[in-house]
């Protein structure tokens, strides 16, 4: 039992409280912080590995009953804030400067709306309050602009003795630097492999990207020459592959975790999209119009999480077209809700591969 209560003892019986993603004590984590004690308050800061914690209450309701524990204490106040930590880095690829994590959300094929899974994770990232980029890695069909209510903006190019500096366009909490900033909206990109290469190591390295804790890249779909340029460029936090429950998806979604894995980039797991359709007139129903349980049966067979189940709903294509992304118009909605827990399921496993 302890006889004074102080820093050190409230430190004390904090110490059996673990992270329960990376399951290590939250002291030894250096995650409790500035522990002050004022006659029976109890006061200290809870430095959590990324605002987008999806476990943060339970985290905070078990620190206050552990410290509520010591003889003396009246009242217990927890502060919570984040540090989202910094990726691993690699001898043969080259970091950005101040990206903490880089995050490739790929598909197999096209078609099954990994556009829109990026686009709405980089959002209900940025709405935890999260620092955030998106990276439109599809130069052939660059499509982020318009998700994200930025079709008509204009991106500023300052010179600097490392060549043209790209200021990112803004918005839903947002930094965006896309080819459909550069070209036309009708005109299309006719390019071979090296010159694709070259653009995105720009989109990389010549972009005023700041201080972000998650670089959300939009890739196109396939294993081509996008897909190599950014795992053999950079140290990646992992990749998420979107497909749909419909068989060829799966198949080709399968090709596409194994080239990531083929590259040494950890597949952070699967999202199934379009699982199935809500009627917006019969809400209470569904139908599984792609088929049913294909992504689960996937990421059984290879070992891989199933991140999430989005539904289809017509919301979800008016927040597109209309450039406000499903989690911002219609936040309540089964499309918006998986896609937060989504974007809250990824940032724990990037947490945990940081700190592992």
């Amino acid at each position: 039992m302890y006889d004074v209560l102080d820093s050190q003892s409230v430190l004390s019986v904090l110490r059996p409280v673990q992270d329960p993603e990376l399951r290590k004590s939250l002291v030894e984590l250096n995650m409790i912080r500035n522990v002050k004690v004022d006659g029976g308050q109890v006061s200290f800061t809870l430095v959590l590995t990324t605002p987008a914690c999806p476990l943060r209450e339970f985290i905070v309701e078990d620190c206050q009953k552990a410290v509520k524990q010591l003889p003396g204490v009246t009242d217990v106040a927890v502060e919570v804030t984040a540090e989202t930590p910094q990726q691993k880095s690699l001898p043969d690829r080259t970091g950005v400067p101040g990206i903490k994590n880089i995050i490739a959300i790929s598909s197999g094929k096209g078609g099954v709306g990994k556009s829109t899974v990026a686009v709405n994770v980089a959002v209900a990232l940025a709405q935890t309050g999260a620092k955030v980029g998106l990276l439109d890695a599809d130069i052939y069909g660059p499509n982020d602009p318009t998700m994200l209510g930025l079709a008509d903006a204009q991106i500023a190019v300052q010179s600097s003795e490392k060549g043209d500096i790209l200021e990112p366009a803004f918005n839903h909490g947002v930094k965006l630097v896309s080819m459909g900033f550069l070209i036309d909206r009708d005109q299309p990109v006719i390019w071979r492999g090296p010159m694709l290469n070259g653009v995105i190591r720009q989109f990389l390295y010549q972009v005023e990207w700041g201080e972000l804790d998650y670089l959300i890249v939009d890739m196109p779909p396939g294993t081509g020459d996008a897909q190599l340029t950014l795992t053999q460029a950079v140290p990646m936090a992992g990749a998420v592959i979107v497909t749909t429950p419909q068989t060829v998806a799966l198949l080709d979604s399968r090709k596409g975790l194994r080239m990531f894995q083929q590259m040494n980039v950890a597949v952070l797991g699967i999202v199934e999209n379009m699982s199935y359709f809500i009627p917006p007139d019969m809400p209470e129903k569904q139908y599984d119009i792609f088929g049913s349980g294909g992504g689960e049966k996937t990421a059984k067979e290879l070992g891989i999480p199933l991140l999430g189940c989005i539904p289809l709903e017509m919301s979800t294509r008016l927040g597109g077209d209309r450039g406000v992304p499903i989690v911002v118009s219609d936040p309540d909605s089964p499309s918006a809700k998986a896609l937060k827990d989504i974007a809250l399921a990824i940032a724990g496993k990037v947490s945990v591969a940081a700190l592992s």
